[in-house]
């Protein structure tokens, strides 16, 4: 038997949470579907949003383990399995979380992704900007909310898709007002602290810059690969002309 060639990751990135993220991977797993892959899901965590949970319909749900831990029940992916059905595609939301003690071989989904990867099985799934190890510091600085769970940008780099789901603050505004992200009695508090349109367009700004560099990347080793040596204007450039004189020194 050969080698198994390692599956590819796609992220949804998002800004904040509630930008739309689970939505938009389950839609992208319906349409797989629709086309005669074989899809999973191995975790998503809808939220109680009606909307996403419609998505979940008609798609092959892979039962979570189940375990105890200081006194609590939780619910975790069952990472044996997702890879012992060992589907073309597994969708397997939020990166960053930390696994429950106990529950599995892993200390953190992120490795549990790692291991369907190197099985072949491409993955599909979903990080707030907030929980990139690099933008640690300025998020909490942003938000003055430490965020415990954090993902090495490195882990996201490799991904051979990354696609940014965007919406306005005040579109995000509005969708929790309505109650479409949290359930109604923790609307208020939400708006008047990390949901602050301040908070907000600051950690789209970070997205969009953190994006934006993961895209010069890919187009300068696009230009490397091709043998491309041409100038292509696509950024602003700043010229600066200098007489020659001793006073171009200051």
């Amino acid at each position: 038997m050969g080698d198994v060639r390692p599956g590819r990751l796609k992220v949804y990135l998002g800004a904040a949470p509630g930008v739309g993220k689970t939505y938009r991977m389950l839609d992208e797993a319906r349409r797989r579907a629709a086309r005669g892959a074989d899809v999973v899901v191995g975790f998503v965590e809808c939220h109680g949003r009606p909307g996403t949970e419609a998505l979940l319909d008609g798609l092959e749900i892979v039962p979570r383990t189940h375990c105890s831990h200081r006194g609590g029940e939780f619910e975790e992916m069952d990472l044996a399995a997702v890879l012992e059905r060992r589907p073309q595609v597994a969708i397997v939301d939020e990166l960053a979380h930390t696994n429950v003690p106990g529950a599995g071989r892993n200390a953190r989904r992120r490795q549990d992704i790692e291991e369907l990867l190197a099985a072949g099985i491409d993955v599909i799934t979903a990080l707030n900007i907030q929980h990139l190890e690099s933008l640690n510091d300025v998020v909490e600085k942003i938000t003055r909310m430490p965020q415990r769970e954090t993902v090495p940008d490195e882990v996201v780099r490799r991904a051979q898709q990354i696609e940014f789901v965007d919406i306005t603050p005040e579109g995000l505004r509005r969708r929790m007002a309505h109650g479409n992200i949290y359930a109604p009695e923790k609307i208020d508090a939400a708006l008047a602290d990390y949901f602050r349109p301040g908070n907000l367009t600051a950690l789209r700004q970070l997205a969009l810059l953190w994006v934006a560099d993961r895209v010069d990347e890919a187009l300068q080793s696009y230009r490397s690969e091709h043998g491309i040596g041409g100038v292509w204007e696509i950024r602003e450039r700043v010229v600066v002309a200098l007489t020659g004189g001793p006073e171009g020194g200051t």
